[in-house]
């Protein structure tokens, strides 16, 4: 098995409950970054057994490899339903570290109909992956980090622009629509940094933290790249939780 179909069957095992993916987890050296479970291997343990039986779900829709770690995004039903991006690194073939980022699955479609989930999922374009990644990674640092928004259109082929975000219709227009109704409503979206930056051709995954209300955010969006422009739009936002609330103290990065 390579990394990215042991990182499959881990998470279906958690709907399984087949034991042995487990041992794809290094038993002495696992880092936790899901604030919601222990550090190591009991706390994941742990976790699971507090599941109630037979209600969790698992379907694991994409996944890539980027070096030493893998990207899945999988739609959850994991103490309800739920969308999902989890990374993990790898060393020596074992799983030492995982991080996590998880939105409740809405009931509705998006204004064009799209789900939080759905879309491509075939990689395509592996020879423009760093090409790839350093295009995402200066769009997100252009424009959400940094709020160069004269850049804007520069990423995109006009109006085309697939979207997934449940409050979002597809296009550049409705994505500026939505952005000046949350103006309005005195809600602000800012990220502040970015963490991490994962590819495997066409697809891009950015891991960022930042502020959305006014509360401590995690932003993960994932982005898939056609012709050097940006072509479709997924992502997952978690708040933070308050730091008593903290099962590990590795922080969401």
């Amino acid at each position: 098995m390579n990394n990215t179909e042991k990182v499959v069957a881990l998470l279906k095992s958690i709907e399984t409950g087949d034991a042995a993916p487990v041992a794809y987890i290094n038993p002495t050296h696992y880092t936790q970054h899901n604030l919601g479970a222990a550090d190591g291997l009991t706390g994941f343990g742990a976790l699971l057994q507090a599941l109630p039986k037979g209600s969790a779900k698992v379907n694991t829709v994409r996944a890539f490899q980027d070096g030493d770690y893998v990207v899945a995004h999988t739609d959850y039903n994991f103490f309800g339903p739920k969308i999902g991006f989890d990374i993990f690194r790898f060393e020596d073939g074992q799983i030492v570290e995982h991080w996590d980022n998880l939105q409740q699955t809405p009931t509705q479609p998006n204004p064009s109909g799209h789900s939080m989930i759905d879309g491509p999922a075939e990689i395509k374009d592996l020879d423009k992956t760093n090409e790839n990644k350093n295009l995402v990674h200066q769009f997100v640092d252009d424009i959400l980090v940094n709020g160069r928004m004269e850049k804007l259109q520069g990423y995109y082929k006009g109006d085309h622009y697939i979207q997934h975000n449940p409050q979002i219709g597809d296009g550049l227009s409705s994505l500026g629509a939505a952005l000046d109704a949350m103006a309005k409503r005195g809600i602000t979206m800012k990220y502040d940094k970015i963490h991490l930056v994962l590819g495997c051709g066409n697809f891009v995954l950015t891991a960022s933290e930042g502020t959305f209300g006014g509360k401590p955010t995690v932003f993960y969006d994932l982005f898939r790249v056609e012709n050097g422009k940006i072509a479709e739009h997924w992502d997952t936002i978690e708040a933070v939780p308050a730091k008593s609330e903290w099962k590990n103290q590795n922080g969401k990065f």
